[in-house]
């Protein structure tokens, strides 16, 4: 073989052997609607039951941590509770620290962050504190594409919470999420988490599951596992009752495999961490 034919080989084969295999990756992942701080819940309101707070997020260990309702203070309080746990977000009403976030925290000694940001669900995403759907309030998603420092593996989080009154808003924010994955700069695997206010069988859900157009069909992760499972509820209003609609969720693309799927009912005695019951799950990504 000639010099100049190995090298056009080498070039059009490239010069690596066998591609590596592909580590598979586990990881915990967590939705918790905290309640926000300054609410004037009497015996619930937010210093009885910050402890518990703390004992719940402890208990379960989240490599990723989506929260809802979280005010700057009660982040800064988790700050100091957990420092491995770095944050991205921002306050939904300036786009800084104002108003409550939809923040995602990480272990920052496990994952890396390749991009990130927060959108708000109106017709001007990228408008702080804009709200054009019928919305009261500003919605907001904060977002990251994360890539796990043992396995080099990338996947996205998409960390949301839906109108509790404006179904017109509920739906067109999913849309506007949907449309977010779809654009995405990489072809990774996706996690969107967060509180839907919304049931399983609302139209804003059915659409996130694919609906009609499955160009995107997520799932819900506890339904892979336990799909005629009752007694599903996640608001209780510091009640502990667990009838009602599973409004907090876990969704996955088709690549994450769910191990392990739970509703945190908190088995300590009253008050309660926050009026939600998190949702948490083990996830892998197969070879």
């Amino acid at each position: 073989m000639t010099a100049w034919l190995a090298t056009v080989l080498l070039a059009v084969l490239g010069t690596a052997g066998p591609s590596e295999p592909v580590e598979p990756l586990e990881l915990r992942a967590m939705t918790f609607n905290l309640r926000y701080g300054t609410a004037q819940d009497g015996a619930n309101a937010w210093p009885a039951r910050r402890h518990l707070v703390m004992t719940t997020i402890e208990r379960n260990d989240p490599d990723i941590l989506g929260v809802q309702e979280a005010l700057r203070f009660q982040l800064d309080e988790i700050a100091v509770a957990f420092p491995s746990l770095s944050e991205l977000g921002v306050g939904r009403d300036d786009g800084v620290s104002a108003g409550e976030y939809s923040a995602i925290l990480f272990r920052s000694d496990r994952l890396t962050v390749a991009a990130g940001g927060t959108f708000w669900l109106s017709d001007t995403p990228t408008v702080p504190g804009s709200a054009t759907w019928g919305n009261q309030i500003p919605r907001i998603c904060t977002w990251a594409r994360f890539v796990d420092r043992k396995t080099a593996r990338p996947f996205y989080v998409f960390n949301l919470h839906l109108d509790h009154q404006s179904q017109a808003s509920r739906e067109r924010a999913i849309e506007l999420l949907l449309r977010e994955v779809r654009d995405r700069a990489f072809d990774d695997p996706v996690i969107v988490m967060g509180d839907f206010n919304a049931g399983e069988s609302n139209a804003a859900i059915e659409r996130l599951r694919g609906g009609t157009d499955p160009t995107f069909p997520f799932r819900n992760s506890l339904r892979v596992l336990r799909p005629t499972a009752d007694s599903v509820g996640t608001f209780h209003g510091f009640l502990g009752t667990t009838g009602g609609d599973m409004i907090d969720a876990i969704f996955l693309s088709p690549q994450w495999t769910p191990l392990e799927v739970a509703i945190d009912r908190w088995p300590g005695a009253i008050p309660y961490p926050s009026d939600h019951f998190p949702v948490t799950a083990t996830l892998r990504l197969p070879d």
